[in-house]
């Protein structure tokens, strides 16, 4: 009888959960998989690759009695109160050193809640990202999996086997403590919202100022994917112009509404990282322009009444596409150097113990901000295991160096043509600051003393200082008077 048991179970069967699970089952491993649904799970037999061991149930109990153990069990459903609903269904169920792994992307606050609440009945919890969409699922995604380490290496063989592979190596590995995994994730989403928001408003800049057509810009993305912007977002841009529409016969892409959706893993990036805190404003600006797209009707008003006529740059367009080139380039690295550093701040002060080395490692593959940017991270990373920064990188130096005046460039080119470019221009300030040694922060505090006395700090002695400032300006106020007017 226990040569029929399974190696492995998963919760969910919509297409990222069977996809998980045919994947597992390609690599020789026997699953079973659960889902109310019994049209799911007679589909996940049914696309289930010949000679693979590969079963569909409809109730919980039925999967559990089936499991080799220490079971094995991950969960590909709703982030919230869906997740807490599966994790108490399978209580009465499991048993200790049993492996629980959410999948999904909660966020990382209940996933420390949930290991703490199965730790206590000795039940092993993972928290784990699964990046690469549906295809990535089925072929190959990055996976981030934290937590509980001896889980990890229950599960570590079979993850390793279905993830993606860059020169032979696995893109999964242990991110760290606790919530790890999940935190990994919810970062990862937040560069690809910032990516995304740099694509489109170069995709804008090119269409709208610089007049190409949808075959333009799918041959200019295809050409710029086999340079230094390789990586799958511009990859599969080159491929949405290229679409047709079945309902207009135009091209998708211009039937398509401006009103961009999202489901708050951009939205939890931006604001836990106020809470650390740490600077991440490209990922800000991403998350802000997608809340602003959806004000179209104020959009349409506002746009009749400050109304403003682009004229369209006829000459050295080719030109101008480099440039915009390099500008996309020098905001790509910036938005990786401010998730990468919310990253770093993160593990410290949660104490997750994460390797950047290890995370840049394994998004090279499968995930979806995979790119050959990457690459660099990564060298610089396993050279420098404490750079609280990418952009202290030398080698990262150099690439932003030989692409700023670029950046500068496309900004005062959309500026002038009033093309918003919230997040190029989030990028370069963000450049401008941080290589800024003395900020004008100094007034600010200044201020702050001044109406709240809520003191500052000097540059000439340790300590906090408050001022007595109405004062003290009083009195400067009527020496400066008697300086200017001796007579009087």
């Amino acid at each position: 009888m226990e040569n029929n048991l399974y190696d492995f179970g998963m919760i969910g069967l919509g297409v990222m959960g069977s996809n998980f699970l045919l994947n597992m089952a390609d690599n020789n491993y026997k699953v079973i998989g659960f889902d109310l649904d019994a049209a799911k799970t007679k589909k996940l037999e049914d696309e289930a690759t010949k000679g693979t061991t590969v079963k569909g149930v409809t109730t919980l109990q039925e999967m559990v009695l089936q499991l080799d153990k220490p079971r094995r069990i991950m969960m590909l459903v709703p982030a919230g109160k869906p997740v807490d609903d599966v994790i108490n269904n399978l209580l009465p169920l499991v048993e200790k050193d049993d492996v629980i792994i959410d999948g999904g992307n909660s966020h990382y606050t209940d996933t420390l809640r949930r290991v703490k609440q199965l730790d206590e009945k000795g039940i092993h919890f993972m928290g784990m990202g699964v990046s690469g969409g549906e295809e990535g699922a089925r072929r190959g995604p990055s996976i981030m999996p934290g937590g509980d380490i001896s889980a990890w290496k229950r599960v570590k063989p079979m993850l390793e086997a279905v993830s993606a592979k860059v020169n032979g190596e696995p893109c999964v590995a242990y991110m760290g403590k606790d919530a790890a995994g999940h935190y990994v994730k919810m970062v990862h989403n937040g560069i690809e919202y910032a990516i995304m928001q740099l694509i489109s408003e170069v995709y804008d800049l090119m269409k709208n100022l610089l007049d190409q057509s949808n075959n333009d810009l799918a041959k200019i993305f295809k050409e710029w994917n086999k340079e230094e912007l390789e990586s799958f977002l511009i990859e599969i841009t080159s491929e949405i112009f290229l679409k047709d529409d079945d309902i207009t016969g135009n091209r998708l892409v211009d039937d398509i509404s401006d009103k961009a959706g999202s489901k708050g893993t951009g939205k939890w990036t931006s604001q836990d990282a106020m809470e650390l805190p740490v600077s991440i404003p490209t990922i800000d600006a991403a998350v802000a322009m997608r809340t602003l797209s959806g004000y179209k009707d104020e959009r349409k008003l506002a746009s009749e009444i400050y109304q403003h006529e682009i004229k369209k740059i006829k000459h050295k367009q080719d030109h101008e596409i480099k440039k915009v080139k390099d500008a996309l380039y020098f905001a790509m690295i910036i938005a990786y150097a401010q998730g990468l550093a919310m990253l770093n701040k993160a593990s410290a002060e949660l104490s997750m113990d994460i390797s950047l080395a290890d995370v840049v490692k394994i998004w090279r593959g499968g995930c979806i901000i995979r790119s050959s940017l990457l690459e660099v991270f990564y060298k610089a990373l396993k050279k420098d295991k404490q750079l609280a920064n990418i952009l202290l990188s030398k080698n990262v130096a150099k690439l932003l160096s030989k692409n700023e005046k670029y950046i500068r460039s496309v900004i005062n080119l959309a500026v002038k043509n009033k093309i918003p470019v919230t997040g190029l221009m989030s990028a370069l300030g963000y450049f401008d600051t941080y290589c800024t040694e003395r900020m004008p922060t100094n007034l600010i505090q200044a201020q702050r003393d001044f109406f709240g006395a809520h003191t500052y700090e000097r540059i000439d002695k340790e300590g906090k200082f408050h001022t007595e400032w109405h004062e003290e300006v009083v009195q400067a106020d009527k020496k400066h008077a008697e300086t200017e007017n001796p007579q009087s």
